[in-house]
């Protein structure tokens, strides 16, 4: 018979599917099994209504043989066939596609989808086949049809179109696989294993079996008859295996998914030596119809903070992996959620590789995050060991998360925010804060510390702390402004402890203090004059309580800014002496011991008088958590006074 020529396209349509289409070569093998499970699919549904069809959905299955020795790999399946007429429109067409004119005739005829779920939408899929093999052959018979025929075709050259016998109806797919050339290697498509892995990987959750003949070895058990030199050996044996596990845990019924059911499916679908903290379940159905199956991970990825890393959600549809990382299913603060998203609602490109921008993405998009952080926050209460735990290993994504695109997300990730605080051994959510705050109390106080410890020593808590208010603590400049971007929390304003109007005080209050500045105006210009340069100002304080001293800022850079501005610049091998400053204030106690003798120096001994002022400057560094320039001068000044 004379070769024809493909109708709709030519060579360079052809080409294009094949080299620009589909980005891995191994997609092929998903989508035959695709068109297979679509065919059987038709047959499946036709035979709830016509008993001649003569089986039942357990006979139905998907055969995959692959020969190495002359090249060839065949899918075969026993679903509805095809026509001649069929062959010359699905195969000499590119891109037509009988699944979708399948389900389109089956909405006018139910006025719905019906019961029938067919993968196949675009008719190219098939062509990728061209990929791997510089053959296909394709025999089929049509249920109800007393003739077969063969479609055959070597590429965009054209095809070829025969009668063939063949018995049972369905349709049978040989491969002729390339040879290996200059950077690929096709004969992994004829390696029963790497077959195995494709189908577990692609084709899993196809609702009817995949199976193949696997070659596998055994030991032979020494014989009655063998001598004492007997070695041993093994002999081959072939086995059927199904491939594919068929029915997919998210596609149960809720109560089937038990913490150890999805536990163990998590584990094994994403590589996990520890369970997840928790998983969630999905099953959406109306504008956008989906199911889903989320975990909490119980650690972060190893290369989470990484430009490496690449986050998201496992995309199917029915059954078939559409795309492995779909980062687009999830907002970017939760792409270290894993999981699966079943859907036929979102629109594909025609390889079914990528997803186009559409609403419906978006709509699963939200409801997910909205789903991941109400099951956050109920960790969080009932679970707050398991959230700390959750927060070590993800907090800081969090935190950058709600500080980015200067705070556009905050109010997504309020709720799920922790610090450490001084009332408390672990952690607390600002919420939780507010909800204990005393009588009286106008701010949430928070202090810049290492730990809360740390936080709770300083010389400027000691007043909050006696009032019997909480402090939060915040250990990096980043926390800083994060409280900044986040600003209040239902009504109530952060507040440093390092502000003078931290606590309210009386006109009185204000009286006595300006006084007592004034009174020690002489001495105070004399402790800046001798440590010069080192801060911008000294000044009597009007927080310290017991403590002789404490070092604040002022202007916009503070401490934590000074800290992180240096490490920076560390890491990168900068001057740190070039670096961004705070502007220091050293803050005297006037009602102290210290203060005293430093009065009485002044008035008696300016020398002693100045050694003071460096002991108190260096003290106010160390008590804030800041290294001392020169620790041996430091020790060398203490001993100076012993003398």
């Amino acid at each position: 018979m004379a070769k024809k020529q493909f109708k709709a396209e030519s060579k360079r349509l052809l080409d294009m599917m094949i080299n620009s289409i589909y980005t891995h070569k191994e997609i092929f093998l998903r989508e035959l099994i695709s068109n297979a499970s679509d065919a059987i699919d038709k047959l499946a549904y036709k035979a709830l209504t016509d008993e001649n069809v003569g089986l039942s959905r357990s006979d139905f299955a998907i055969w995959l043989t692959a020969d190495k020795e002359n090249r060839t790999l065949t899918i075969e399946d026993n679903g509805i066939g095809m026509t001649r007429e069929e062959l010359e429109t699905n195969l000499g067409t590119i891109a037509r596609s009988g699944s979708l004119k399948f389900k389109q005739e089956l909405a006018q005829t139910e006025g719905d989808k019906g019961d029938v779920d067919v993968i196949g939408q675009f008719g190219v899929g098939f062509y990728s086949a061209f990929m791997v093999a510089d053959k296909v052959t394709v025999t089929t018979k049509a249920y109800g049809s007393d003739e077969a025929f063969k479609w055959e075709s070597s590429g965009a050259d054209g095809y070829t179109v025969t009668e063939a016998a063949k018995t049972s109806v369905g349709t049978k797919i040989v491969l002729h696989i390339k040879d290996n050339a200059e950077g690929e290697d096709y004969d992994r498509f004829l390696g029963q294993y790497t077959l195995q892995r494709l189908v577990q990987k692609y084709s899993d959750y196809v609702r009817f079996p995949i199976k193949m003949a696997m070659e596998k070895s055994r030991r032979v058990e020494k014989p009655a008859d063998a001598g004492d030199d007997w070695q041993g050996g093994w002999e081959s044996y072939t086995e059927i295996e199904t491939l594919n596990s068929m029915v997919p845990l998210w596609q149960r019924q809720r109560s089937e998914i038990t913490k150890e059911a999805a536990a163990e499916f998590y584990q094994s679908k994403f590589g996990d030596m520890e369970e997840p903290l928790s998983h969630i379940v999905a099953n959406v159905e109306g504008g956008v119809t989906y199911k889903a199956l989320l975990f909490i991970p119980a650690h972060a990825p190893f290369d989470l903070y990484t430009r490496e890393y690449r986050g998201g959600l496992q995309l199917y549809s029915s059954g078939v992996l559409i795309m492995d990382k779909c980062a687009d299913l999830l907002p970017e603060w939760f792409r270290f959620i894993p999981g699966v998203v079943d859907t036929q609602d979102v629109s594909l490109n025609i390889s079914r590789e990528m997803l186009q921008q559409t609403r419906q993405l978006e709509v699963i998009r939200n409801n997910l995050e909205k789903k991941i952080k109400a099951e956050l926050v109920k960790i969080q209460k009932d679970r707050p060991e398991d959230y700390q735990r959750f927060w070590r290993e993800f907090g800081l994504l969090l935190k950058y998360s709600a500080m980015g695109s200067y705070g556009a997300h905050k109010e997504n990730l309020r709720e799920l925010l922790m610090f450490p605080t001084t009332r408390e051994s672990g952690l607390t959510s600002l919420k939780a804060y507010v909800e204990r705050m005393a009588e009286g109390q106008e701010f949430i106080y928070y202090a810049a510390a290492d730990d809360a410890k740390q936080a709770g020593k300083l010389p400027q808590s000691e007043r909050i702390l006696a009032k019997g208010y909480e402090i939060l603590c915040v250990q990096s400049s980043e926390d800083e402004l994060l409280l900044q971007i986040l600003g209040q929390q239902d009504g109530k304003q952060f507040k440093s402890v390092n502000d003078d109007d931290a606590l309210p005080r009386t006109e009185e209050e204000k009286a006595a203090a300006a006084k007592q500045a004034e009174a020690a105006k002489a001495l105070l210009d004399f402790v800046k004059e001798a440590l010069g340069d080192k801060v911008f100002a000294v000044r009597t304080s009007e927080k310290l309580v017991s403590q002789p001293v404490c070092m604040t800022t002022e202007g916009p850079v503070t401490l934590e800014m000074e800290k992180y501005f240096r490490q920076q610049q560390l890491l990168s091998g900068m001057d740190v002496s070039q670096g961004m400053k705070a502007q220091r204030v050293l803050e005297l106690n006037p009602e102290s011991k210290a203060f005293a003798a430093l009065k009485r120096a002044f008035e008696q001994d300016r020398d002693k008088a100045a050694r003071y002022a460096e002991v108190l400057y260096c003290q106010s560094l160390l008590i804030a958590g800041l290294s001392l320039e020169d620790p041996a001068a430091y020790a060398e000044l203490v001993c100076s006074l012993m003398d």
